[in-house]
């Protein structure tokens, strides 16, 4: 057998190592919480206006609910990234950067300028990125940074002794400027994020700025990650200030870190929770909206109930076609049993939010997916309060007019094409 045929039959045996592990993966990971109960109690689940709601949360997403938060809302890049960038000028000791999506291109330049400028200040700056989410990332730019002084750590490289990890993704953005603010949201590090979120290739997304006690918590995340990525656990003043946890503001919050595990995730019992706690209005806004079999039950079961469920996700503008399908497979039984949906039609919408009963809020990177839900680490920003929460449903009703409503009956009559199209993808929507 000569060389040639050699190298062919073991890259042909690794694609299919690569697709078994896939595979596996696929029939045993899934969102296995079918039902929220309350056994004992005739009112079922804490409502989102009850007192033990915030606590029962904090315990299932294991994340500390504490007063004392200052919330900014930033949506779309034109409220997002000069402020981001001011706040990076202002660091004095560190910058921790984590994030998924990064491309080369008049963002990133940016970014790298303002990073370079601190760590030449004196700024200890740390730089991780998702190794396949930033692939396109030339490794001039990654030279640059570190030889300028900027720590820069890849997280999970695809290694073929590490196949078992390729699916499982860090999808987080986190920010956090000297352990006393931090941002996080759909944000990204590539020049379609730019824009006021109505036009074509202006993405819509929603992002949120921060400080008060959960700024350390995010800071953990990051360091959750970066000691797998570089062996360094971080500890100490310089990024765990003790001022850290001084009360900013007034809003009560909390960071989740979500991470993938062998049954149900904190992202999954978050969700599950906060569909059934809702009384009056259930707000989504998530730009991968690819619900299981139960959770299309837990939605129909909340507008059953009276509850008034919206989903705004994305339209003909989203970037991943085959997961727009799959979740399309769910509307119709999503829309018989009352729920109301919208696609958003300038662009893509990459926004992860939700809001409930004008109160709970949850702003970050987290997508209505198995990927997110099981496989991918995320970094979500919770609030409990009455004025961001009435900011958020604001924002909510603002998207209608540029959104098409989805009409139970009208979506009947799409073609047998579209249905077809749809099932396929459903059968995959497991590792979308």
């Amino acid at each position: 057998m000569n060389t040639f045929a050699i190298v062919g039959l073991s890259a042909l045996g690794l694609i299919v190592l690569v697709f078994a592990l896939i595979g596996v993966l696929y029939l045993t990971r899934g969102t296995p919480i079918e039902r929220v109960v309350a056994w004992g109690d005739p009112d079922g689940p804490p409502a989102v206006s009850e007192e033990q709601f915030c606590p029962m949360m904090a315990l299932h997403a294991k994340a500390p609910l504490l007063p004392g938060h200052s919330i900014t809302i930033a949506i779309n890049g034109d409220q997002t990234y000069d402020r981001l960038w001011a706040d990076l000028r202002s660091a004095r000791v560190s910058i921790t950067l984590q994030m998924y999506y990064f491309l080369p291109g008049r963002m990133a330049n940016e970014l790298k300028a303002i990073l370079l400028e601190r760590a030449r200040a004196g700024v200890r700056v740390l730089l991780l990125h998702d190794a396949f989410g930033s692939q396109e990332l030339p490794e001039e730019y990654v030279d640059e940074m570190v030889a300028g002084g900027v720590a820069v750590a890849a997280f999970r490289p695809v290694r073929w002794y590490q196949l078992h990890k390729t699916q499982h993704r860090s999808h987080i953005r986190v920010v956090v400027v000297d352990g006393r603010l931090g941002w996080t949201g759909g944000f990204g590090i590539d020049d379609k994020w730019y824009g006021d979120g109505r036009h074509e290739n202006q993405w819509r997304d929603t992002n949120v700025r921060f400080e008060g006690p959960c700024v350390v918590q995010h800071q953990a995340t990051f360091a959750a990650g970066w000691a797998e990525a570089t062996g360094e656990l971080l500890t100490g003043d310089l990024f765990f200030p003790g001022e850290a946890t001084e009360p900013k503001g007034t809003v009560v919050a909390g960071c989740m870190h979500a991470a993938p595990t062998i049954g149900s995730t904190a992202a999954e019992r978050y969700l599950a929770l906060s569909i059934a706690a809702a009384e009056r209005t259930l707000y989504i806004t998530n730009s991968y909206f690819v619900p299981d079999d139960s959770f299309c039950d837990l939605l129909g079961q909340a507008a059953e109930r009276g509850v008034d469920v919206r989903i705004l996700t994305a339209g003909r503008e989203t970037d991943v076609k085959t997961t727009w399908r799959a979740g399309r497979a769910r509307y119709e039984a999503l829309l018989a049993r009352g729920v109301k949906i919208y696609e958003y039609r300038p662009t893509m919408v990459h926004a992860k939010t939700l809001v409930a009963d004008g109160t709970w809020v949850a702003i970050g990177t987290l997508n209505f997916d198995n990927r997110s839900l099981a496989f991918n680490d995320e970094s979500v920003l919770l609030a409990y309060d009455d004025a961001i929460g009435g900011d958020m449903e604001q924002i909510f009703r603002e998207d209608l007019p540029f959104s098409d409503e989805i009409l139970l009956e009208e979506f009947r009559r799409r073609g047998t094409w579209e249905r077809v199209l749809e099932q396929m993808a459903t059968s995959i929507s497991r590792i979308l």
